[in-house]
């Protein structure tokens, strides 16, 4: 009797819906197959690797926060979403703690993301500083009291520029990175911040034995942007045009495929982490099969809107990536 009541009120609403439900515009991405296969069991996991590591998807919480007031909680709730769908997750920035312990609750959230990916993260200013005083061995420390598996070294010179008393560092990152490669026994992932990398930079990135890079594509939040709205002044007016320098995550994937194409053999890095104007499940879906190499997708702001929400918005709204993944697995083919 119930299900008959249930189908009754689902048949109304389709009726009285039907004239304001009208899809006008198709994802010209992907070839749509629904006579290829059914439904997927709501278990259905597409694991992926990072480095040693292994997560159940293809998703990556890319780095937020740390040290304000309510970052403790926000990451508190991104670590344990984190455990509950053996995802991964980077830090914010952790030059805060990097030389006193003030903030670390902040980023001491191992208990929380249990055995799941959990990387530390540096901007390259610090790293180019660290090595100038010859004190690397304090990237070790922040990874010992984060209870990290790993470093971030963020690329930011458009950012640091852009802000007031940002930092200036003067060696060619690229050489900063390979000194750390050679000091640290830790995986590194390198990103940058929201504008993205030329393909000369990429090729030399993937020269290195990386654990992944990491677009921080434009598209997606974009910190020169950030240093521009937390300021009124002239001469960041003169420079506001900034903002537009980059490259997308599109522009991205396609100089990958074709530095795959002309120098596979000399490509050491293997995992790519797609972030930056990563919107849903399906911009994430379609350059992860675009990629010749072994990827997954990162996002920011989608994970913070939820997670200042609390911990059950948070969850739902990861089940609902996972299962867009799953439909997507199933019924898209990209074109």
């Amino acid at each position: 009797m119930a299900r008959d009541t249930e189908i009754n009120q689902r048949k109304k609403d389709h009726i009285n819906l039907a004239f304001q439900s009208q899809v006008l515009e198709s994802d010209s991405r992907f070839y749509y197959e629904p006579a290829l296969a059914g439904h997927p069991s709501p278990d259905t996991k597409h694991p992926v690797q990072l480095g040693r590591q292994a997560m159940d998807y293809p998703m990556w919480i890319s780095s937020m926060t740390g040290g304000a007031t309510i970052a403790n909680e926000i990451n508190i709730n991104l670590a344990k979403v984190a455990a509950k769908f053996r995802l991964g997750m980077g830090l914010g920035s952790c030059r805060v703690i990097l030389n006193d312990d003030n903030y670390l609750a902040d980023f001491a959230i191992r208990k929380y993301i249990q055995d799941q990916p959990l990387y530390a993260n540096l901007g390259i200013a610090q790293i180019e500083e660290l090595i100038h005083d010859n004190q690397l061995g304090k990237i070790n420390e922040l990874i010992n009291k984060t209870d990290a598996n790993g470093l971030i070294i963020h690329i930011n010179p458009l950012q640091e520029w852009l802000q007031p008393a940002g930092d200036r560092y003067y060696q060619s990152p690229l050489d900063n990175i390979k000194r750390v490669l050679d000091f640290l026994d830790h995986p590194i992932i390198v990103k940058e911040v929201g504008q993205g990398f030329g393909p000369e930079s990429i090729l030399e990135l993937l020269k290195l034995p990386l654990t992944a890079l990491d677009y921080g594509a434009l598209g997606g939040t974009n910190f020169s942007k950030v240093e521009l709205l937390r300021h009124e002044n002239p001469r960041l007016d003169a420079l506001s045009k900034t903002v537009y320098l980059g490259h997308s995550a599109n522009e991205m994937t396609s100089m990958i495929s074709s530095i795959h194409k002309n120098n596979a053999t000399d490509l050491k890095t293997g995992t790519i982490i797609v972030s930056g104007g990563i919107s849903s499940y399906l911009d994430g879906y379609y350059q992860i099969q675009k990629l010749p190499l072994n990827a997954m997708y990162g996002q920011a702001s989608a994970f913070l809107k939820y997670a200042q929400l609390g911990y059950e918005p948070l969850e739902q709204f990861v089940q609902g990536q996972i299962e867009g993944l799953q439909l997507a697995h199933q019924f898209l083919k990209v074109k």
